[in-house]
């Protein structure tokens, strides 16, 4: 049950990697808890707050998907550190403004927006980076590890912020955010270059369709995405707890029902070491899925706000297997050539769910009410998976033991050949896997989390 170590013991630069980002982690939920609380000490204007959502969400797509296709045309170490180093400068920004007079509102915006367009470059190049330093069989073990270290800034990265902005005030939690990213720049010099293949392509939108049309023709790998975005998009009310806990006369609790998804997510990896035995990935992420809208169907029914607490548990922690699994499917099977703009999809189709189902959740709300729309969000969810499993079987039967393109990914990479496709081209342009990829259930036989600033969730 204990996480399983492996990644970190034999991989000196995954080390350097999860130890610089447990250090921005902290750093960036600092930033990430001061950033609206500025602007509403500014402004006084809950629309002024929400409109740093909006700021964010257009950089992310834009720069997701071209930082993606610069994964996999530059080295991907120095993709990581130049962006590292981008986003330490904009933590230096927030803080001189801050120490001004009088600080100004529009700068907030623009760091969100940078903010948000650099760890679109820079999630791309570490999650494409990941399998060439880490063993094919480590990858589950990698992506927990990697969850736990989100999970515990999640939970105690919002705590201490709120202790320094009471006690010390903005100029404090910029200043350490700064610090952390020094830190980290300091740490992530000492990792090995990561160059693309010899014949890898420029940044282009013809490469960036490639990289479409290879995930369009991978139902399996496209059912991952859409089982993240239909249960983000259904089951996500974070806009909702402020008015739930009014609900429940336990004001005291909003900060706990905010922390109790990580806190979830924390209990799985911290218990992850049965994920490497686990081979049927496509199955457990549609049960997770499920399990997922259950918990919140049950927090919208239930009227104990302790309850409530127990299902959002159960929730972060059904959404931390999901992740695990959809994480572990992405890593052993997109071969290397594409990791960096299948990375950048991946970073929309968990970034976009959220967002969107914060709009879904309140518009209901205010139609019906509160608690119908967290529970009816969470059947929602429920039967969206449940349809995804019968429309692409592809996902469903997936096993990694037997799986033709985890297996092309696996001897490319014993045979050196990281830069290759590993699976030939078919007549229709689209990617095919090898001649027994049927037994394993792949698609010839029936034809997925901030790093940087950190999101809504893991």
């Amino acid at each position: 049950m204990l996480p399983d170590l492996s990644p970190w013991r034999e991989s000196r630069d995954f080390r350097i990697l999860w130890t610089a980002g447990l250090v921005t982690t902290f750093g960036s939920f600092l930033t990430f808890v001061a950033l609206p609380l500025q602007v509403k000490e500014l402004t006084g204007s809950a629309t002024a707050v929400g409109a740093l959502g909006a700021v964010e969400l257009v950089p992310l797509i834009v720069f997701g998907l071209y930082g993606g296709a610069l994964a996999d045309a530059f080295d991907r170490r120095t993709l990581v550190l130049g962006s590292e180093i981008a986003m330490g400068a904009v933590a230096l920004g927030l803080l001189v403004n801050t120490l001004l007079p009088h600080p100004m509102v529009w700068p907030l915006y623009v760091a969100a927006a940078l903010s948000s367009a650099l760890n679109g470059i820079q999630r791309p190049a570490l999650d494409a980076l990941l399998p060439r330093i880490v063993a094919h069989e480590q990858l589950s073990a990698a992506a927990a590890l990697n969850a736990l270290r989100w999970q515990v800034g999640g939970v105690a990265g919002p705590a201490l912020a709120g202790v320094l902005l009471a006690y010390a005030g903005l100029e404090t939690a910029y200043a350490i955010d700064l610090a952390s990213y020094l830190l980290s720049v300091l740490m992530a010099l000492r990792l090995a270059a990561s160059p693309p293949g010899h014949d890898a392509e420029k940044p282009s939108l013809r490469g960036i369709a490639e990289g479409a049309r290879y995930a369009w023709g991978r139902k399996d790998l496209l059912g991952t995405y859409a089982v993240d975005v239909v249960a983000m998009l259904f089951a996500f009310p974070l806009a909702l707890f402020p008015f739930l806990a009014d609900q429940l006369d336990a004001e005291w609790a909003l900060g706990l029902m905010y922390a109790a998804l990580p806190f979830g997510s924390m209990l799985v990896s911290a218990t992850s070491g049965w994920s490497s035995r686990v081979h049927r990935h496509g199955r457990a992420v549609l049960l997770a899925a499920a399990g997922w809208g259950a918990a919140m169907t049950a927090a919208g029914v239930v009227r104990n706000v302790w309850l409530v607490l127990f299902f959002l548990v159960l929730s972060g922690a059904f959404d931390m297997v999901s992740g695990i699994f959809r994480s572990t499917m992405w890593n052993q099977t997109v071969p290397d050539a594409l990791r960096g703009r299948l990375a950048g999809i991946e970073l929309l189709s968990f970034s976009a769910g959220p967002q969107l189902g914060q709009v879904r959740s309140g518009g209901v709300a205010s139609l019906t009410s509160v608690r119908t729309s967290v529970w009816s969000g969470g059947l929602a969810c429920v039967a969206g998976v449940a349809l995804l499993a019968a429309a692409l079987p592809q996902l469903l039967a997936y096993d990694a033991r037997t799986s033709g393109y985890a297996r092309a990914v696996r001897e490319a990479r014993e045979a050196g050949r990281s830069g290759e496709i590993g699976s030939p081209e078919g007549a229709d342009g689209g990617p095919k896997p090898p001649e027994d990829a049927a037994a394993g259930g792949g698609p010839a036989g029936t034809e997925r989390p901030a790093d940087g600033a950190p999101g809504a969730r893991a």
